[in-house]
Order: C-alpha cells, then structure tokens, then sequence
C-alpha cells in the first residue's frame, strides 16, 4: 500500500522519477497486451497515456484508495480503455473541435466505466465465497453442467437458481451503495 500511495502521489505532482518508475513497471505489460489485441505500439503509447491522465485527473477531483496495486490498477484502466477503444466505432470527423469534444467525452466515460468496474469488484467480494465462484464462473461464460461440476451442484437448475440468488444479492449490494446513483447517470 506505501508503494501504491507514493506512486499515485508522484503521478499527480508530476514526479519525472515517479514517473519513470511507472513506465518501467507497468507499460511493457500494456504494450504487450496491446499488440495481442490488434493494437500497435503507438496505441499503447495512447492508451497509457490517457490512463496516466484519467487517475490524476479523478484523484486530483477526489483522492480515493486504490485497494489493489497501482500497478494492478493501471493496467485495469488501460485494458478498460483499450477495449472501449476497440469497441467503439470508427467515425472520426475532421473538424478539430468535435474531435476534441469526443475525445473529451470519451474520457469521461472511461474514467465513469473505471469507477463502476471498482464499484462492482468492491462490492462482489463482500458476497459469500460461494456466491463469488458461482458467479466469477457464470461471468466467464462457464456453461451450466460445468459449474454443477465445478461447484458440486446436484443439477444445473440448481446452479441457475444459485445464479439469480447470487445476482440479486450483489445488485441490492451495489445499488445500496451511496457511489451508486452518481455513477448510474449519464
């Protein structure tokens, strides 16, 4: 945690040590990740750029705790915002101030899609350890006789009603979250 604090601080008041520190750490994964994506280097380049600038951005609006590591954590933000590049269509207008105003808008979004996928991690390890395998499974596209096998479940209506069950329980604990109605907006 000592590490991950005065890295993000270093992040913020622009520390070129810091800095440095951050590249040799975490970009040759990004990079790598990237071009396993159908990426190249320069998009690598981008995205942990925009990634440096959406965390000191949010912490400098509000200082929040990054529970895993800062380097964990940044390369989450560069995976979020490499697939909502990847993901989102390729319409580019010339006039330099659209352009602007969606990159913008694009980064707000990221930086929205970030605090909700912390929402969710945050919330989904309070739930049981057994709703947690259910579901970790059921999000990873496990079918249904494998988690019955996986799980020890007599069927897969069994791992079905376990599903919804464990679904609700994580959705009543997000949506109970004061974090929650912000983040549902826009």
């Amino acid at each position: 945690m000592k590490q991950t604090n005065s890295l993000i601080k270093g992040l913020v008041n622009k520390e070129e040590k810091i800095i440095l520190k951050i590249y040799e750490l975490v970009y040759p994964k990004v990079l790598s990740f990237i071009i396993k994506n159908k990426g190249q280097d320069s998009d690598a380049q981008d995205v942990f750029q925009n990634a440096l600038l959406q965390i000191s951005v949010r912490y400098n609006k509000e200082a929040f705790e990054i529970k895993s590591s800062f380097e964990a954590y940044l390369f989450t933000v560069c995976k979020n915002l490499w697939r909502r590049e990847l993901n989102k269509s390729k319409k580019w207008v010339t006039k330099n101030e659209i352009v602007q105003l969606q990159n913008e808008q694009e980064n707000a979004l990221a930086a929205l899609e970030q605090e909700r996928w912390e929402l969710f991690t945050e919330h989904l390890k309070t739930i049981s350890e057994n709703c947690r395998k259910v579901l970790l499974l059921f999000f990873n596209k496990t079918p249904y006789n494998e988690i019955v096998k996986k799980m020890g479940y007599n069927s897969e209506s069994v791992v079905r009603q376990r599903v919804f069950k464990c679904k609700n329980k994580l959705t009543e604990l997000i949506k109970s979250d004061k974090r929650y109605k912000s983040l549902i907006e826009l």
